[in-house]
């Protein structure tokens, strides 16, 4: 399910933010809590990493540029990890309508970050597709 794949794409680009070392032996133990056993769930969530890996710089950009009035460093970090696999989404899997990736953007919301937050990152997307 992509929800899952989601799911560990956050967690893994949440831990890169304080450690990129053990990168292989987390994301294979993150895959297994997520229950990642399809092929195709596993390559979607590879594929959101390694697309805000390359793309962080531009994302962060974009980011800041929704935001107005906040850099990246006063970001929440969770908030920050879920805005990036959106932007992501938005901006390089053209087969996702935004509108989804900015609902699964909220459901992440409010299910790992502060009680705002889920306002916050559909306000931020909500920005970013329709002025897209």
């Amino acid at each position: 399910m992509r929800n899952a794949a989601r799911e560990a794409a956050l967690n893994i680009i949440f831990a890169q933010q304080f450690n990129t070392d053990c990168f292989d032996a987390l994301k294979k133990k993150v895959f297994k809590q997520f229950k990642l056993e399809k092929e195709e769930d596993a390559r979607f969530a590879d594929d959101l990493i390694a697309t805000v890996e390359k793309n962080r710089t531009e994302l962060i950009a974009g980011i800041e540029d929704a935001c107005h009035h906040y850099k990246e460093n006063r970001i929440n970090p969770m908030d920050k990890s879920i805005l990036l696999i959106a932007m992501a989404e938005i901006r390089y899997f053209n087969e996702i309508p935004p509108v989804v990736s900015v609902s699964e953007a909220t459901g992440l919301a409010k299910k790992y970050s502060t009680e705002k937050s889920a306002d916050f990152v559909n306000g931020v997307l909500s920005g970013v597709i329709n002025t897209k």
